[in-house]
């Protein structure tokens, strides 16, 4: 069982950044992809980036791409999804996930292990 840890949402003006963390309780040797999504009220869970703890490969959704950044801290066991330039249109619930294969991509059930949520709110 893979636990997973978000933090780091808020409220933020349009324009201004966010530092979203999940913590987790896989060992950085597992050859998983750990990914974020969001949902905003009444819309689907949506893709937003995903990285493997091996290697580090990325993948984005071509929407957020030049704006949203994601990283991991194997020290730390951390993934980190750097926000910037954010938008009324990015207040959403943003979730982490974990998938356990080296795979990058962003079907989202395919993930097997899912965080909480953290609430992010742009305002305009």
């Amino acid at each position: 069982q893979v636990q997973l840890v978000e933090s780091g949402g808020g409220l933020v003006q349009a324009g201004g950044s966010l530092r979203l963390s999940c913590a987790t309780s896989a060992r950085t040797s597992s050859r998983y992809t750990m990914g974020w999504f969001r949902q905003a009220p009444g819309k689907e869970r949506e893709f937003v980036a995903a990285i493997t703890w091996i290697g580090g490969a990325t993948v984005y959704a071509d929407s957020l791409k030049g704006r949203f950044t994601i990283s991991r801290d194997n020290a730390k066991k951390t993934v980190i999804l750097q926000m910037n330039n954010l938008k009324p249109e990015d207040t959403a619930v943003y979730y982490c996930a974990a998938e356990t294969s080296p795979s990058l991509h962003g079907i989202a059930r395919s993930y097997d292990y899912w965080g909480q949520g953290t609430q992010v709110t742009v305002s305009s």
